[in-house]
């Protein structure tokens, strides 16, 4: 539970940091398609005896980089891309999965997350991935604010749009992968995008944007694991769910201060 509260906690903040850009980039679906690459990942991963987060790590960065390559030289609309890559990625890990006939009970945790049965070497590699997700969003941090709000401004501007939209997408790869122990493939856009949707209803600007989402995310996942110890629940499911609560209830609130 230890473990789980630590590398949950982390990945939490990693995820709704990255949110924040990417539901105002409108690119919220982009961890969804690339958490169905991942799926192809973890099964490459489970056939070949490597660790599936270090597998699945690679196959989403290359896949967040082929996903660029698309829009740029065939001229494909971003979720146009998003569709193809992920299709692709996801098939292949169906393919492998079938033909193997042995570790389905290890993808199906992949799949719906697991993070009470997470390792230590699981925990320190969250960690460095994590790390390594806040302290680069750190680090670039007026410039991503600059793409984020206005491409063709940053560009003129001598802003490298196109070296930061490939750095944008990396992160989200990353990101993809620490999230699916969290809550799972099927469920990992939940955990960076609800968070970020739910802080951009109260926020007045976009640093108080990126500390509520940061707030929401932490929250939902330390009550969603409480939820799933104490009432026998899926922690993946409880997590999502109080994220759900917290975005409802967030709506709500904004409504009511805007009409008084």
């Amino acid at each position: 539970m230890q473990r789980a509260f630590a590398a949950g906690l982390l990945i939490a903040l990693a995820c709704s940091v990255l949110g924040v850009f990417l539901v105002l980039r409108r690119e919220a679906m982009l961890g969804h398609g690339l958490a169905h690459v991942t799926f192809g990942g973890v099964a490459l991963g489970l056939l070949l005896g490597i660790s599936p987060i270090w597998t699945a790590l690679v196959v989403a960065v290359l896949a967040s980089g082929l996903l660029l390559k698309l829009r740029e030289t065939m001229g494909l609309h971003g979720d146009t891309a998003i569709g193809i890559v992920s299709s692709v990625g996801f098939a292949l890990g169906v393919v492998i999965a079938s033909a193997s006939g042995r570790f389905s009970v290890e993808l199906f945790s992949y799949l719906f997350g697991n993070i009470l049965a997470i390792s230590t070497g699981e925990v320190f590699s969250s960690v460095i991935l994590a790390g390594v997700v806040i302290v680069t969003v750190a680090l670039n941090y007026n410039d991503l604010v600059s793409i984020t709000f206005d491409n063709e401004l940053a560009k003129s501007s001598g802003i490298p749009v196109a070296r930061l939209d490939l750095l944008v997408a990396v992160l989200s790869a990353v990101t993809v992968v620490l999230a699916m122990k969290v809550v799972g493939l099927l469920l990992v856009a939940a955990l960076i995008v609800i968070p970020a949707a739910t802080a951009l209803q109260l926020a007045p600007n976009f640093r108080a944007a990126i500390f509520l989402s940061c707030a929401a995310g932490m929250a939902s996942v330390a009550a969603g694991l409480v939820a799933s110890y104490y009432l026998d629940l899926p922690a993946s499911g409880s997590i999502v769910l109080v994220e759900t609560v917290l975005f409802i209830a967030a709506w709500m609130g904004a409504k009511f201060f805007n009409s008084h």
